[in-house]
């Protein structure tokens, strides 16, 4: 076998029609031979194999076959060209595609050497000078050998230098294997690395003409071309570790971090859990952390000092909660919840108003002298937690208050305020008038002033319903009936509360059909809660939906005091007779005894 290192060999054929078919199977020979001597390999040498004639055809690259008897079958599988003798084109096809990276060449800077081996009989018909000065530029080896009518100016212009050692000219297709045991001792030559300094660190490799110096596995040659130095793995960034490379000499192996494990693939790495070692103590959940864990408590807690133990948040002052009346902070959570008279909506934040449609509300409450300031305030209250039903705007519903005594003030009209609380504030504004009940003039000025265009109402061709609600405590002083019709008349719906004195007739006559829908009363000022309710039920259809609770003048809280002053004013009765009964006894007994004087004398 060649004692050279490894080689990248390329035969270049002649296949032109010159070249007769018995001659032909002699250049077959000859390869067969030459290839015979070599270490063929992957690692060691390469062979391929082009012919050519006036087209040149690729038979096997360097990276088809690694073994012999698959090259000498591929040889003998070859089916000559026969035509002309470009042989200029078959050297421009072996550098630009036959000793190519991509078709099986080493890498140049492995310094394996390239050998293209021409073999042809005849003179070119393509020029080869120019094409084989580029390709022995771009560092292939070319040796010419030339049989029977070749021409030796051509050889000579192919090969490279020194000539004597590249060309070769043979006489006949019968010698050439006989040359072929020649070519060989040319081209294995003696091994360049014995008798000499060579000078390599780790291994020398023989070439025909010279020697090359080759690292071992794990080294890269220096720049001087003789000394080694370990190659760093980790250098190229291909190692693919997850945290940590560290290089060994020829090798690499992978490191992770504190606080994590090297997985079995040997590359990726997974955090040590330390929550799973059980000692840790969180009273809700425990994370782990890159060297050590941490401790976290579940939505609603928030943890305590001690990094361990959680303790229920009040989320209604931690969070945005959106409740419009008011936030119950519970374990966890929270809720909302409304002011009483409203419900809570869908939305589980919204409380529930009137908002069955926009209306006209005008309010005339009695200011008279038997209110009593006291019950002035309550009765300011009762107003607001009715506006509070209420989805107050200027396109929504509108809201206007009278306040009568023995004349007439109208506090705001319809179109004064814009929303609840401008109301409501106004409302606790309002001075008690403290004279009259003028209940029949106060009719008068909500049905002439207050729902008029002027102060507010809107055309009745809006269809906005119009409501008059009349809170009373007493009899009135003037006629109502005129004005209560002339209302109800007008469009207006007609709502009557009274409360204490307040006379039932009167309420009827003011509230619109059914009359029990639209009058209601309390005992005192003390217990008006319910009256609100009614208001809602009869005033927001969607809020009287199902049955409907409809509260009586005669209510129980008004016969449990009705009863409750019958009782004490028979008591007081009974107790009287009994004193009267006694005196007339006494009085009897007195004359008995000055009966008995008289007779005595």
């Amino acid at each position: 076998k060649c004692r050279t290192g490894p080689l990248d060999i390329v035969f270049v054929i002649d296949s032109s029609r010159s070249v007769r078919p018995f001659e032909f199977e002699t250049m077959r020979r000859f390869m067969i031979d030459i290839i015979g001597s070599l270490d063929v390999g992957p690692n060691a040498t390469r062979v391929g194999v082009i012919q050519y004639s006036s087209q040149v055809q690729n038979i096997f690259s360097l990276k088809t076959f690694f073994t012999r008897a698959d090259m000498e079958k591929a040889i003998n599988s070859i089916v000559p060209l026969a035509q002309g003798t470009m042989t200029g084109l078959a050297i421009q096809y072996a550098m630009n595609v036959a000793f190519t990276t991509q078709e099986g060449a080493r890498p140049l800077h492995k310094k394996i050497p390239r050998i293209a081996i021409i073999v042809t009989d005849g003179r070119p018909q393509d020029r080869v000078t120019e094409v084989a000065t580029q390709a022995r530029n771009a560092g292939i080896e070319i040796y010419a050998v030339g049989i029977q009518r070749a021409d030796m100016n051509s050889l000579r212009a192919m090969a490279s230098p020194p000539l004597e050692e590249h060309v070769f000219l043979v006489e006949s297709f019968e010698l050439i294997q006989q040359f072929g045991k020649q070519f060989q001792d040319k081209l294995c030559g003696v091994d360049m690395c014995m008798g000499q300094e060579h000078g390599c660190q780790h291994s020398c490799i023989s070439t025909p003409s010279s020697f090359y110096c080759e690292c071992n596995p794990g080294y890269r040659l220096n720049v001087d071309g003789k000394t080694c130095s370990p190659i760093d793995a980790c250098a190229d960034g291909r190692h693919g570790c997850q945290h940590q490379c560290v290089s060994a000499r020829g090798s690499y192996s992978c490191r992770c971090r504190a606080g994590f494990y090297l997985n079995q693939d040997k590359r990726t790495c997974s955090m040590i859990d330390y929550c799973s070692f059980g000692n840790h103590s969180c009273q809700h959940e425990c994370v782990s952390i890159p060297n050590g864990h941490y401790c976290r408590c579940r939505g609603g807690f928030t943890l305590q000092p001690d990094g361990r133990s959680c303790r229920a948040t009040d989320l209604c002052n931690g969070v945005d909660h959106g409740c419009e009346f008011k936030c119950v902070s519970t374990e966890g959570s929270y809720r909302c919840v409304c002011p009483e008279g409203q419900q809570l909506q869908a939305d589980g934040k919204a409380c529930s108003k009137c908002g069955a449609g926009h209306v006209d509300l005008v309010m005339v409450i009695d200011g008279s002298k038997s209110v009593r300031p006291q019950n002035f305030e309550l009765v300011k209250q009762f107003v607001n937690r009715i506006v509070d039903l209420l989805e107050v705007s200027p396109h929504g519903t509108r809201v206007g208050l009278v306040q009568y005594s023995s004349r007439v003030r109208t506090e705001f009209p319809l179109n004064k305020y814009h929303s609840a609380d401008e109301i409501k504030k106004a409302v606790m504004e309002v001075e008690y008038m403290e004279k009259g009940t003028m209940t029949g003039l106060a009719l008068k000025h909500m049905v002439e002033h207050s729902f008029s265009e002027l102060e507010g109402a809107r055309p009745l061709s809006y269809n906005i319903p119009r409501i008059g609600l009349v809170f009373t405590d007493g009899r009135s002083q003037d006629d109502i009936s005129e004005w209560a019709r002339r209302a109800k008349e007008s469009g207006i719906t007609m709502f009557a509360v009274g409360v204490g004195k307040a006379v039932e007739e009167e309420l009827r006559a003011i509230a619109s059909e059914p009359v029990e829908q639209h009058f209601s009363y309390s005992a005192d000022f003390t217990t008006m809660t319910h009256l609100v309710e009614n208001f809602k039920l009869n005033i927001c259809p969607e809020e009287g939906k199902g049955e409907m609770e409809i509260r009586s003048p005669c209510e129980c809280e008004a016969l449990v005091q009705f009863q409750t002053n019958t009782v004490a004013i028979l008591q007081s009765l009974t107790e009287k007779n009994i004193l009267w009964a006694h005196a007339l006894a006494q009085m009897t007994a007195r004359l008995e005894d000055l009966e008995k004087q008289i007779a005595k004398k």
